[in-house]
């Protein structure tokens, strides 16, 4: 089938190469125009996915009318700050019949939207499908085993997105939990961080484990609060996501929560960096969300205090250790 891919960061490239492996015909736009040429010139994403050999199949532009052109399947893959404009750009260009596939991840800072409910309402009466899983771009480019969720509430598009997308080493699993699996994906990425930023003060392997731990109780309260199944976060897009983020080298989330730990402001720690650290806009949305369901996220919020008030890292630790005493489970 005609599938447009919109955005070709690290994700998107890795997710138009799978697709037109698989034999589709792809389209990926990219507002770069360094992007576009190399993709079609040299069949590599030199900027956001160096070294990773693409497809010569696959065709870039910069064109969203003509990536969208024809598409039954469109996979938006955008940093979330610029998913919403993105996405309205070119709504009138998209297929009556595409399935939408979002693999953005994260919260609207100010709606507090998640990503699947901004592409609802820019490109409407489209069925929409949430990407969410343990899944570095490179892996996923070098064809590494990786498995993820496709979630939907019309299981008929979940179902559509799991036989597009799924190859030998790319596996999908689907699922009803939009909510949950929306929340694990961006959430993920504010718990990277705080896992950073404590490698960066230096603490070791039992801080990590408790910050996980306690991070997906933080997580699985507020999916709860929005309607989310407890299960889903015991999942893919849960704690399989939270474990690889908050420990692969490859996360930008956890390395520049390793830069602000060892003392980096966040303005020094971002500086001169290609791609984008979701955490740190999800970090001031969860907070946000979190205020406005009665949400506690003490890990989320302390990490809300270094990343914005200058509050010292050092002090974090020992602080989220002096809270009151408590049973570990939610009553």
């Amino acid at each position: 089938m005609r599938c447009a891919v919109i955005g070709a960061g690290a994700w998107g490239t890795a997710l138009a190469d799978l697709l037109a492996t698989s034999g589709h015909e792809v389209r990926i736009w990219a507002l770069e125009s360094d992007v576009v040429e190399s993709i079609n010139a040299t069949h590599e994403n030199t900027r956001f996915l160096a070294g990773a050999r693409l497809t010569p199949t696959l065709v870039a532009t910069r064109d969203q009318a003509e990536a969208l052109d024809r598409a039954q399947l469109v996979v938006y893959a955008t940093p979330s700050t610029h998913l919403r404009s993105i996405a309205r750009a070119a709504a009138t260009c998209v297929h009556p019949d595409a399935i939408l596939a979002v693999a953005s991840k994260g919260i609207e800072l100010g709606s507090m939207a998640l990503m699947t409910d901004v592409i609802a309402a820019e490109v409407t009466h489209h069925a929409v499908v949430a990407l969410s899983g343990p899944s570095f771009a490179v892996e996923v480019a070098e064809r590494q085993p990786t498995a993820i969720v496709a979630a939907s509430e019309a299981p008929s598009a979940a179902r559509f997105v799991q036989k597009a997308m799924s190859s030998a080493t790319f596996r999908i699993y689907t699922h009803d939990d939009v909510v949950g699996v929306e929340l694990g994906g961006a959430l993920k990425n504010v718990m990277a961080v705080a896992t950073g930023i404590l490698e960066g003060v230096g603490l070791g392997f039992n801080s990590r484990a408790a910050l996980i731990t306690r991070g997906l109780a933080e997580m699985t309260r507020l999916g709860m609060s929005l309607g989310a199944s407890a299960s889903t976060f015991a999942g893919l897009a849960g704690i399989g996501d939270l474990v690889l983020t908050c420990t692969g080298s490859l996360s930008r989330n956890r390395s520049l929560g390793v830069e602000i730990g060892k003392g980096k402001t966040l303005e020094e720690a971002r500086a001169g960096k290609e791609t984008v650290a979701e955490g740190v806009v999800t970090t001031a949305s969860a907070i946000e969300l979190a205020t406005r369901e009665g949400v506690e996220m003490p890990i989320a919020e302390m990490v809300y205090r270094i990343l914005f008030d200058h509050h010292p890292a050092q002090l974090a630790a020992q602080e989220l250790m002096k809270r009151e005493l408590r049973a570990e489970q939610d009553e």
